[in-house]
């Protein structure tokens, strides 16, 4: 009798194991047929061969059959980015850029707050890698520092909780957008590079669209190498700025402001009065707390030179938005369009994938 009731208790709990798999096995099937489709659209120079966002994409906790990968190479970003958004298949665009390594469960966490319709893009940071060399990260903890980049530091390290948010939290190396909602607002304004991505949340905001900033959908990218390059792109993100501001006027880019009239400040500083210079001194005394609260603990050293850094990041944003104010923004010529060439990597429905 004993040995009955073990047999039909041992049948019974497989049976129940079982039952429990095969239904976790359905609702996982029903999630998964619930899933929109996503592409993920990676921008690339025609001679770079090794495309490190390609093998990240490729890692995506996501069904394959219902992942595209398009690699669009050419020498314009933002006409790269619409010709690829117009071969698109998916409901949802991931856009990466060359060198970003998305965590591999980036998709699902964020298409899961796509569920209202009015969300139209999701972002998180960009973050420096650990492994990036001494210069790198000193630019990554410059770029993160508030008084460096104010609201915009959340682009590039992690801020507060998941929320709905503006263009200026958001950064397009990393960022998931509506299909649909791009293609009505006709992509990015080619143009602008960069801010491309910034004008086009804005429109999106204006027709009441909710952009939401996740500061866990993290993909790890290097900062620019070098000095140069770093100054560099700080006076193309305040030419860009300015020119955004000039073609899609808002009220969001008032702070951008700041840097500018400093440098204007700074000019006519010899001829101000003295109290300037005792605004300058807390200025510089701010800087100086701010670089001691951005520099790791095992690293205080690098304080004097993210200060330095941040006072660059202002001038040099500033200078370049001064330059912008000055530029006159003009589409690509047609040969630019003309030399975009699409590789589609993986496709829908199948899950092929191609080398």
């Amino acid at each position: 009798m004993a040995r009955l009731q073990e047999e039909m208790f041992g049948f019974f709990h497989e049976a129940g194991s079982a039952l429990l798999f095969a239904c976790k096995t359905l609702a996982f099937c029903t999630v998964d047929n619930s899933l929109p489709t996503v592409t993920v659209i990676i921008a690339a120079r025609p001679d770079m061969a090794e495309v490190s966002a390609v093998a990240a994409a490729r890692q995506l906790d996501y069904p394959h059959d219902k992942l595209e990968i398009i690699l669009a190479r050419g020498k314009q970003p933002s006409v790269q980015r619409n010709t690829a958004l117009r071969a698109a298949a998916g409901e949802i665009i991931y856009f990466l850029d060359d060198d970003s390594r998305a965590l591999p469960g980036n998709a699902r966490r964020a298409v899961a707050q796509f569920t209202s319709a009015d969300v139209k893009m999701v972002g998180g940071p960009s973050i420096c890698p650990q492994d990036a060399p001494g210069l790198e990260q000193a630019f990554a903890l410059t770029m993160g520092a508030w008084l460096a980049f104010f609201s915009s530091c959340a682009r590039y390290r992690k801020v507060g909780k998941p929320r709905a948010t503006s263009e200026k939290e958001l950064i397009l190396c990393n960022l998931l957008a509506r299909r649909d909602a791009l293609l009505d607002l006709g992509g990015f304004n080619e143009k602008l590079y960069p801010n491309e991505e910034n004008a086009l949340m804005d429109e999106l905001q204006k027709r009441g669209g909710k952009l939401l900033y996740d500061p866990e959908l993290i993909a790890y990218r290097r900062p620019r190498p070098t000095l140069r390059a770093f100054g560099r792109m700080l006076m193309n993100y305040g030419r860009g700025r300015a020119e955004q501001f000039r073609l899609h006027p808002t009220i969001r880019s008032a702070p951008n402001f700041v840097p500018p009239l400093f440098c204007l400040f700074l000019a006519l500083l010899p001829v101000l009065p003295r109290f300037c210079w005792q605004m300058l001194a807390i200025y510089g005394a701010g800087v100086l707390v701010q670089s001691l609260a951005a520099a790791p603990l095992k690293k205080l050293h690098w304080f004097p030179a993210i200060a330095v850094l941040i006072f660059a990041s202002h001038v040099l944003y500033g200078l370049g938005f001064w330059r912008g104010c000055l530029t006159q923004p003009k589409p690509p010529p047609a040969t630019v369009s003309a030399e975009v060439k699409l590789e589609k990597l993986q496709s829908l429905g199948d899950g092929s994938k191609k080398p």
